[in-house]
C-alpha cells in the first residue's frame, strides 16, 4: 500500500514540473488575430500563412485561406525553419 501512494505522489510531483516546464518554454509574444483583421492583411508582403489542420480535416474542408500553405502540425521541426523570424507568421487550425 505505501508503494502505490509513494508512485501517485512521485507522478503528481512529475506532471506537476513538467507543466511548469510547458509553461516556461510557452510563446509568450505569440499574438492571436481575428479573422477580419487577417484578410485585411492577405497580400501584404512577408507575411506567410500556414494552416496546421490535420491531413483529414483539411481535405474534407471547403474552407481554405488563399495563399496559405499547409504543413504537417505533428513535424514542425521539418519545416518551422523555413519561415522568417523577422517577418509575420499566422498559424492556424481551424
Amino acid at each position: 500500500m505505501k508503494i502505490a501512494a509513494t508512485s501517485s505522489k512521485f507522478l503528481f510531483i512529475c506532471m506537476v514540473v513538467l507543466t511548469l516546464i510547458a509553461y516556461a518554454f510557452a510563446a509568450d509574444d505569440a499574438v492571436r488575430i481575428e479573422p477580419k483583421e487577417l484578410k485585411a492583411k492577405l497580400g501584404q508582403s512577408g507575411l506567410s500563412v500556414v494552416d496546421v489542420r490535420i491531413i483529414s480535416d483539411w481535405k474534407k474542408s471547403d474552407r481554405k485561406i488563399a495563399g496559405a500553405v499547409r504543413e504537417d502540425p505533428h513535424d514542425v521541426s521539418s519545416w518551422a525553419n523555413k519561415y522568417s523570424k523577422h517577418e509575420p507568421l499566422v498559424v492556424y487550425c481551424s
